[in-house]
């Protein structure tokens, strides 16, 4: 496989998944994005085949059993993540660099699968009270979950350490700047 991994990582409404976006659209970074499988229900607008994979609990335990997957987590009870190895095998026989948009471990995971091949930025949010507002502002997640992703993050954050690069996204601009520099620097070595 001659694709390098782009691997972003970060707490739920932290803005990896707007950084993300602004990349996909520059041409010369030759980037596709890799759609992960779920087992939960869509959120919003989101639809199967374009934001993830959704499917049931079942078919994703039949799935780990048939080791389908390069890396995978249970990330809340009962919602499980992962990344299908024919997903990345997909992108790989189209010539893209592949852009990963997972959760920490997910992304610690498959880091530690691909190494150097692999970049893995963590984006911060600035602080856990700005995450909350965030997450308050989506207005797509109940009291409780977002008590939940709270509860999460602080756990998550500590484990930054773990990736290659870190951006706290305190100005999106900036923090989308910052990211087209890693990446295109990756990309070029």
């Amino acid at each position: 496989m001659n694709s390098k991994i782009i691997i972003f990582s970060a707490p739920s409404g932290s803005g990896k998944s707007t950084i993300i976006r602004h990349l996909l659209q520059e041409a010369d970074l030759n980037l596709a994005f890799s759609i992960s499988t779920t087992s939960r229900a869509p959120r919003g607008t989101e639809k199967d085949g374009v934001e993830y994979y959704f499917i049931t609990v079942e078919d994703f335990k039949r799935k780990i059993a048939e080791n389908a997957f390069v890396e995978w987590q249970e990330v809340y009870a009962g919602n499980y993540y992962g990344t299908y190895q024919s997903e990345i095998d997909r992108l790989s026989s189209q010539g893209k660099n592949i852009i990963f948009d997972l959760d920490v471990f997910g992304g610690i995971n498959l880091k530690k699968h691909f190494g150097a091949q692999a970049l893995s930025i963590f984006i911060q949010p600035p602080t856990l009270e700005e995450l909350r507002r965030r997450l308050e502002h989506r207005n797509t997640e109940t009291v409780e979950k977002i008590e939940m992703r709270i509860a999460k993050a602080q756990y998550e954050m500590e484990q930054a350490i773990h990736f290659d690069k870190v951006i706290i996204n305190d100005d999106l601009s900036q923090s989308v700047a910052e990211a087209l520099q890693m990446v295109r620097n990756f990309l070029n070595q």
